[in-house]
């Protein structure tokens, strides 16, 4: 049996997916569904069970000899959150709860991290795991905090050896992750998902301008990376269980907002029409011009594929997925 907290979500329903399609049929998803289309993400899907979040520990402690692997996918994932009671409670108490539960009960964990850890990039983007390393680190909002401050908690259990850790174990540090069943999260959607219903709909797409001299308007970089890359790195730690650590998850290769817009535009049989806008007050502070994932650890562990270049994941994105009636993976 395998647990996928977050399963309706983005990432975890797309992983969800892929554990189905490589045979697996005793899959359990804690989420909670809404009154929206967040089902539909699953639709496809043959699961086991739903398990709603508040009966997880039960529902754990029942099938507890059952369970093989548990992935955390499940967060308060909004940059824009401010109630940071609600985020540590989610993202940094149910996170040491379920390492705990997985290390006395010998089940491996992967978890999400995020790169929102990295905060503004002055300290570089190298997973580095640290107890030192990572207090270097400065996010710019609750929820790269809230992540951070798990990744520091596991990185000073594994360094003083503290307490018993899961037989297997990884964070994962994803970029800016686009791709199929992201529909449901609004403002927190893709650049891609935001700009595809304007460009078929003949619109301007709208950029945010620099207010830093050394980025241009639309040059801001971000490392965007494929959700599909994504459930690939994790079923390859699924398969590789004594591989754990902190890992990036990512290209490797930064590339400008200017790129995606052009490329979604290229995709859907369009020529490029942008135009610039003046970015809000409240984000200057906290906006990040620059990340790209340092893939060095996860490649010397020993994962080979190539990651999806942007060009090549937004066309599949939007042919095989957003330009269909079905829109969902």
């Amino acid at each position: 049996m395998i647990i996928i907290t977050g399963g309706a979500g983005f990432i975890g329903s797309n992983l969800v997916a892929a554990l189905q399609e490589k045979g697996l049929t005793n899959l359990v998803v804690c989420d909670r569904l809404g009154t929206e289309d967040k089902w539909q993400n699953l639709a496809k899907r043959e699961l086991r069970d739903i398990v709603a979040p508040e009966r997880l520990f039960d529902y754990l402690e029942k099938h507890a000899g059952a369970i093989k692997a548990i992935f955390h996918m499940g967060a308060i994932s909004s940059t824009v959150e401010t109630d940071a009671d609600l985020i540590i409670d989610t993202n940094f108490d149910l996170s040491r709860r379920l390492w705990k539960w997985c290390a006395a009960n010998d089940v491996r964990l992967i978890y999400a991290s995020s790169a929102a850890t990295y905060g503004d990039g002055d300290s570089g983007f190298k997973d580095f795991q640290t107890p030192d390393e990572l207090a270097k680190l400065r996010p710019l909002n609750p929820y790269g905090w809230s992540k951070h401050l798990f990744d520091r908690r596991i990185a000073r259990v594994i360094n003083d050896q503290s307490e018993k850790a899961p037989p297997q174990w990884a964070g994962l540090k994803f970029f800016n992750v686009y791709g199929p069943n992201e529909y449901h999260k609004g403002g927190q959607m893709s650049v891609i998902c935001k700009l595809y219903p304007q460009v078929v709909a003949g619109a301007t797409a709208k950029l945010f301008k620099s207010h830093d001299p050394d980025y241009e308007d639309g040059g801001q970089l971000r490392d965007f990376v494929y959700v599909g890359d994504c459930v690939s790195v994790m079923l390859w730690l699924y398969d590789n269980p004594d591989v754990s650590g902190l890992f990036n998850v990512g290209t490797g290769k930064a590339r400008s907002f200017k790129d995606l817009a052009e490329a979604v535009f290229k995709a859907a049989g369009m020529e490029p029409k942008i135009q610039y806008i003046d970015m809000p007050q409240e984000l200057r502070g906290k906006y990040q011009y620059f990340t790209e994932a340092d893939m060095t650890k996860l490649r010397e562990a020993g994962y080979d594929k190539p990651f999806a270049d942007l060009e090549d994941g937004v066309r599949e994105y939007v042919q095989d997925f957003m330009a269909k009636d079905d829109q969902y993976r």
